[in-house]
């Protein structure tokens, strides 16, 4: 392709160094606008300077592309709200044998995880488990959150669902899910145990230094992890009482102000208190001295049968009605049904991917198909949405669609091509050592693309 006019060449330029050093450097001084604003001056910039029309702009956005990067956030929201980040995050405490363990399986499960939820959810959700396990066991953080950022972006080339700039290489080169898993595959599992390895090597001796706490503190965090949740949403009904409200809910189901009851309130509060590290012989004299102002003799006798655990849970259940307890156990698997069906759909929206049904409308049909199961309003799901994601990908398309109509990329490309032959070693070496460069200096998905 031929240069363009001067006029045009020049002005297309300008309009792509402002997005370029816009994406680049989203909090320049001059003009901190971010990245997703950056893009859209860039395409506006292109049509003011009649570089590109306004017809030509719309027709460069990738409706497929956008596709895509919708239907796989609203799957990875609704995986978190079904708990899937937490049991993977619980995999890096299970039975832990030390720090240079615990690096490796970051290295792993990092690695598949980005590779099958997107590198951003990866990193946004795994960053907080590793920085719990690492203060759990007096362990520096820096070596592990190296290891999750590295084996992140490795782990995400091995699928087009992995990152942004897979999914611009997959869906306009129509090359299928499968073939690119089968093509990235060994690439990504040699890189990730190449990390490891050197992140061995490079944290040796700060990880043989620092040493893992008793076997208790790994099981304190495994409960930690019990009673996270990422959002209000995640978490069940009656997990999420407080002391509070467990003694408005008691107060509903049996009589205002009865013995009984306000041994279970003082249990209550003081459960929760203990956790918090407060010593339980403060309530138990608590407890003993609210249950003698009531001057009752049954209340005393429960009152001594508090220092049983089995006597405290058989407590519980026999102040709870019985259809209470059914309606309690109906939530309950509800909510298992409910977890089930989440993971189902989404091993079925990969099988079709590996299958080498539209990628696309996949996804997007595994969205809705989670929305209607979830059986509720789903704008706070879709509040979640990076929409500022999807915007920095239309202004992308039209600011570097306008570059390309300049003749500028294809005049270096002319350039290069005698000596970026895939069919020899030398140009597979330069190929790559240019793509590098650009990826590193103009972004990866600009690069991409």
């Amino acid at each position: 392709m031929a240069l363009a006019s001067v006029p045009k060449v020049v002005f297309g330029l300008i309009a792509f160094a402002i997005f370029w050093v816009l994406a680049v450097f989203p909090a320049i001084p001059f003009l901190p606008i971010g990245r997703t604003a950056g893009s859209l001056l860039g395409a506006m910039l292109m049509v003011i300077f009649q570089v590109i029309t306004p017809d030509e702009a719309y027709d460069t956005i990738d409706l497929p592309i956008l596709g895509l990067l919708f239907g796989t956030m609203v799957v990875s929201t609704y995986l978190e709200r079904a708990d899937m980040f937490k049991y993977i995050g619980k995999l890096l405490a299970w039975k832990s044998r030390g720090a240079k363990d615990l690096l490796c399986r970051i290295c792993v499960i990092s690695a598949i995880s980005s590779a099958l939820f997107t590198n951003d959810t990866s990193c946004v959700v795994l960053t907080e488990f590793i920085l719990k396990i690492a203060r759990q066991h007096n362990l520096p953080p820096t070596p592990f959150l190296l290891a999750l950022a590295s084996s992140a972006n490795i782990g995400s080339s091995a699928t087009p669902i992995g990152n942004p700039q897979n999914l611009v290489i997959a869906v306009q080169s129509k090359i299928s899910f499968g073939n690119f898993l089968i093509g990235i595959l060994p690439a990504m599992v040699a890189g990730v145990v190449a990390n490891a390895i050197i992140l061995l090597i490079m944290f040796w001796k700060l990880l043989s230094v620092h040493k893992d706490e008793e076997d208790a503190g790994a099981e304190d965090v495994v409960e930690e992890y019990d009673s996270h949740r990422f959002s209000p949403a995640t978490m069940s009904h009656y997990s999420s009482l407080n002391s509070q409200e467990w003694s408005s809910h008691l107060d509903a189901i049996t009589v205002q102000n009865s013995p009984q009851v306000q041994i279970l309130r003082n249990r209550s509060i003081a459960n929760a208190s203990e956790s918090n590290g407060i010593s339980s012989n403060t309530f138990d004299t608590a407890r003993i001295s609210s249950v003698s102002r009531d001057g009752t003799n049954g209340v005393a006798s429960m009152a001594k049968e508090e220092t049983s655990p089995s006597n405290s849970s058989a407590g519980v259940d026999t102040l709870i009605p019985p259809s209470e307890r059914k309606t309690n156990f109906i939530i309950k698997w509800k909510r298992v049904l409910w977890k089930s069906c989440v993971y189902i759909i989404t091993v079925g929206m990969l099988v079709a991917l590996l299958l080498g049904l539209n990628m696309s409308w996949t996804a997007i049909t595994a969205a809705l198909a989670l929305i209607v199961l979830d059986f509720k309003d789903a704008t706070p799901c879709l509040e979640k949405v990076s929409y500022s994601l999807l915007i920095f990908f239309c202004g992308m398309f039209i600011t570097v669609d306008g570059l390309n109509k300049t003749g500028i990329p294809s005049a270096l490309w002319d350039i290069m091509e005698p000596y970026s032959h895939v069919d020899r070693a030398s140009g597979i070496a330069i190929l790559a050592i240019v793509i590098l460069v650009l990826s590193n200096l103009a972004s990866n998905v600009p690069t991409g693309k």
